[in-house]
């Protein structure tokens, strides 16, 4: 049985880290009788190296949860993982394409500013550069 500090270290995370996932109920120490201390046991030291590949895959902590607790149900979770992650994908390619059309965006507006003054801030302009990009961009529509 190891302390909080023991499995940190042999995780490479905080001790924080590992307090925050036992009092999310992903990490179930058992406490010593004399002291008081948390002991992690094999179990949690398996539960946390899943824990943390499950997060390099981009799973969230809700999500590890509902994964264990199906698991701990005695069903397999694999249809379930395979649901989350294929949304996931799914999500980050939207994300990826917003991106993609928002560097285009601004690509277009700094190549269209190269020629333009650098105004003082008025009364009636913050920045000249991004207040006229909208009417410019709408023209070559």
């Amino acid at each position: 049985m190891k302390t909080v500090t023991e499995l940190a270290r042999c995780f490479n995370v905080s001790a924080d880290t590992i307090r925050h996932y036992s009092k999310l109920g992903l990490l179930s120490p058992e406490r010593d009788k004399l002291n008081g201390y948390r002991r992690y046991r094999l179990q949690d030291e398996q539960r946390l190296r899943f824990l943390l590949s499950a997060k390099k895959l981009g799973f969230s902590l809700k999500e590890v949860q509902k994964i264990l607790a199906t698991a701990t149900t005695g069903d397999t979770p694999c249809p379930l993982v395979r649901k989350l992650i294929e949304s996931r994908i799914a999500a980050i390619r939207n994300e990826m394409e917003e991106a993609q059309r928002l560097m285009a965006r601004m690509e277009t507006a700094l190549d269209s500013w190269c020629e333009l003054p650098d105004n003082m801030p008025s009364g009636a302009s913050i920045c000249h550069l991004i207040e006229t990009w909208e009417q410019g961009s709408s023209k070559k529509s």
